[in-house]
């Protein structure tokens, strides 16, 4: 991996040759003359290792060691020093510099110093990122929605993170099934052990026994080494097991008994092993249904469905889309590098209109696709996918020759609100104008009941 490594001396020839050094060694070396030149390079950011003279004019290397620190809290610096200033050097690795080379400096030394340097920087970066990944998972930021629903399944996740008690989550492919598994065990105490995830369709039945349960070397052919299975994989945290309504009457009674007795065997060994995992089932299939056309046990299903979480399809959530756009369009708009200022207002309606039969993922492929497409700072309708732009063509509103102006408003807006099932907010929304200012025209064209 190339670092960027900030090269501080106040003597030009020292200062070229260590980043020339630096280079060699697939690095990018950048020269400063002085610590106020330093700190300037600094504050725009990208810097993972200072190598910096202990004395320079305008600001010395001890000084320039404190603000950087206090810029970038534990970032790696190397200082240089003469023999005369060594006790001040041994002083500013008590200041926090990662160590520091006498002058003339040893090159051998200065670059196994630089790699250790960088690797332990490297892996508190990774730290660093996974702990905010944690906490992103964890404050539900990755779960958008402020309909009521979605607030009662936020309150249902908080209560039932804190237990240990096993989670059905149903609903339609696309709603975010998954998502919700992620925050229930990233809320949990078992945050810190693993998150294990099986998507119980993709797999046979032979196959998804030997995935859950792990086998023995010579099981059945193809297997030639003994293997741990997922339960195992996910002791003392959570096992994620999608599209659990998929899944074979045989695995269904070992599932069973691995959620009654905390015990299973590996396909073709003898050894009991003991498990501590939560399990969290997913499915987009009616159960109950299942159950009753014989192909799901209702023992397995009661003791899956203690706790139930049920998502509702975004078309029975529309108060979210807005909110769903916005998170999307600026997701793919920083990835694609494009300055957008949102949607134009046929293609907001026709967003808020479609019935998003693939819910939160389609309405996701959709807005990638349109950014990709757009090609100026607004999506417009031509950016989005046909169907969508095929199903907008059906919803208008035809006014007959002789109306006046009052009389169109107030039949644009009585189709407004009738598209969006009363909800007037929406219906401001897509007509451009204020809920203040929508009440007082429903009340002054009589569009009351």
């Amino acid at each position: 991996m190339k670092y960027n490594i900030l090269v501080v001396d106040d003597e030009k020839n020292i200062r070229e040759g260590l980043a020339k050094l630096l280079e060699m060694e697939g690095h990018r070396a950048v020269p400063a003359a002085d610590g106020r030149e330093a700190l300037a390079l600094l504050e725009r950011g990208d810097v993972d290792l200072v190598v910096t003279d202990l004395k320079m004019p305008n600001l010395p290397g001890d000084e320039l060691l404190r603000r950087a620190l206090a810029a970038v809290p534990g970032l790696p610096v190397i200082i240089l020093t003469g023999h005369g200033t060594i006790e001040s050097a041994v002083q500013a690795m008590k200041q926090g510099a990662y160590d520091y080379l006498t002058k003339p400096v040893d090159m051998g030394r200065l670059t196994l110093l630089v790699a250790r340097a960088l690797s332990e920087w490297e892996v508190k970066r990774q730290y660093r990122e996974a702990l905010q990944e944690l906490q992103k998972r964890s404050q539900f930021s990755n779960i958008i929605g402020k309909s009521d629903a979605m607030r009662r399944i936020f309150e249902v996740v908080q209560l039932v993170s804190a237990s240990k008690a096993s989670v059905l989550i149903t609903g339609e492919s696309g709603t975010g099934k998954e998502m919700i598994a992620d925050a229930i065990h990233y809320n949990s105490d078992r945050k810190d052990k693993p998150l294990i995830k099986v998507h119980c369709a993709a797999l046979s039945e032979t196959l998804l026994e030997s995935e859950l349960f792990g086998h023995e070397r010579g099981a059945f052919t193809g297997a030639v080494a003994r293997k741990r299975g997922r339960f195992e994989l996910a002791h003392r945290g959570t096992l994620f097991l999608d599209e659990i309504g998929e899944v074979s009457p045989g695995v269904q009674i070992k599932l069973l008994r691995v959620l009654q007795d905390k015990t299973f065997e590996r396909v073709g060994g003898e050894e009991t092993i003991e498990v501590d995992c939560r399990v969290i089932a997913a499915t987009n299939r009616d159960l109950s249904q299942a159950i009753a056309q014989g192909q799901f046990r209702e023992d397995l299903y009661y003791r899956l469905n203690v706790v139930n979480i049920h998502l509702p399809p975004l078309r029975e959530r529309k108060e979210d889309i807005p909110l769903l756009i916005s998170s999307f369009l600026t997701e793919f708009a920083e990835a694609a590098g494009k300055r957008l200022e949102g949607l134009d207002a046929k293609a907001r309606a026709a967003l808020y209109s479609y019935r998003w039969p693939g819910n939160v993922r389609e309405l996701r492929n959709c807005l990638e696709s349109a950014v990709v497409l757009s090609r100026s700072s607004l999506i417009t309708l031509e950016d989005l996918p046909p169907h969508i732009r095929s199903d907008a063509d059906k919803n208008y509103v035809k006014l007959s020759l002789g109306l006046s102006l009052a009389e169109a408003e107030a039949e644009l807006i009585r189709a407004e609100l009738l598209a969006q099932n009363g909800n007037k907010t929406r219906a401001a929304e897509v007509l451009g104008i204020g809920r203040k200012t929508l009440h007082r025209k429903i009340q002054e064209y009589g569009l009351e009941g």
